[in-house]
């Protein structure tokens, strides 16, 4: 390689530096980014998360905390109200029942002796009266005592579904311990938490989109069924309930995010976010004769910024370009 060579090299680098230096700080020219806008229908949404739940169900707990010595392998499986599905020991409340199986016993043999005796003398009636208060005593107590034995078996609360079941037979588990859950599988619906501030633009009967991750390819729908009276001062949210439709891919006990419509408009201008975020000052524009009828005709002409009959002039002037018309009108 010459020396000419590497200078002109030289010289060529330097010219583009220098170009470059001049048209960023003396030609001022100005950069405009634009967008392709469209007309489509769009809707505004409320945001909140839930969880699927079934409509109707129960959980089932222990009133009193002992070992579990019966737990059914039922989950999934279809029970009528009132079924046992589990035990706790109750050793302890058996041995204190026939103690008062004995006691009783005896009371009715003393009863039954004193009643012999009765008619004999007023001693002998007052006795009587005496046994049989101290017989009805015994059976009331044998009573609460068998109730007190069956507070210990885990009955279904009612006809549906063993949703499922946790615990394990030797566990010790008491009232904060759920056992069951049980309830119909269907219809369900998702108890969603929405913010206090935003409640009283849902109404029941709104339409409302859901996204799972399990299903992220799907669209989900479901409907608002019942907003709750009283909210959350604490979190400051209310509880909304959205029915889902019998053919939904959603199962209980999934998380879900729920966006409920509150507004739509049929046709509607749709900018790309990106055209306008991070820009407050940024407007709209709109030119040339075929798009200003077009918005005449769909209604849309309050929704933009500015609104010109020349389509030509306005890139002229969006390119920063000075214009004859503007220039002549006094600043």
């Amino acid at each position: 390689m010459t020396i000419w060579r590497i200078l002109g090299i030289v010289v060529l680098l330097i010219a583009a530096g220098g170009g470059y230096y001049v048209y960023t700080n003396y030609l001022n020219l100005q950069t405009v980014t634009t967008s392709l806008v469209t007309v489509a229908p769009v809707s505004e949404a409320i945001y909140g998360t839930g969880t699927v739940e079934p409509q109707r169900w129960a959980k089932v707990v222990p009133l009193q905390r002992r070992r579990l010595v019966e737990l059914c392998s039922c989950e999934g499986q279809n029970v009528k109200a009132g079924q046992v599905l589990g035990r706790q020991d109750d050793a302890e409340e058996r041995s204190a029942l026939r103690e008062l199986e004995v006691t009783n016993q005896q009371a009715q043999r003393d009863l039954d002796r004193a009643e012999k005796d009765r008619g004999k003398s007023d001693a002998a009636q007052t006795e009587y009266e005496q046994r049989w208060t101290q017989f009805e005593e015994s059976k009331t107590r044998i009573a609460a005592q068998n109730v007190r034995i069956d507070s210990l078996v885990l009955r279904a609360p009612l006809d549906g579904m063993v949703l499922r079941r946790d615990g394990e037979v030797g566990e010790i588990a008491g009232p904060t311990d759920v056992l069951f859950w049980v309830g119909p599988p269907m219809p369900m619906q998702v108890v969603a938490e929405v913010n206090e501030e935003e409640i009283n633009r849902i109404a029941v009967g709104q339409k409302a989109f859901l996204r799972s991750e399990a299903f992220s390819g799907q669209t989900l729908r479901a409907t608002v069924s019942q907003i709750t009276p009283k909210g959350d001062p604490a979190r400051k949210t209310f509880r909304v309930y959205l029915l889902l439709p019998p053919e939904t891919p959603l199962r209980i006990g999934m998380s879900v995010e729920a966006n409920i419509i509150f507004r739509e408009k049929p046709s509607a201008l749709v900018v790309p976010a990106e055209a306008v975020a991070g820009n407050a000052n940024a407007f709209s524009v709109v030119g040339g004769a075929d798009s200003v009828r077009a918005l005449n005709e769909l209604g849309l002409s309050t929704s933009v910024s500015w609104v010109s009959t020349g389509g030509g002039a306005s890139l002229e002037l969006l390119e920063g370009k000075e214009l004859p018309g503007v220039a002549a009108i006094p600043s």
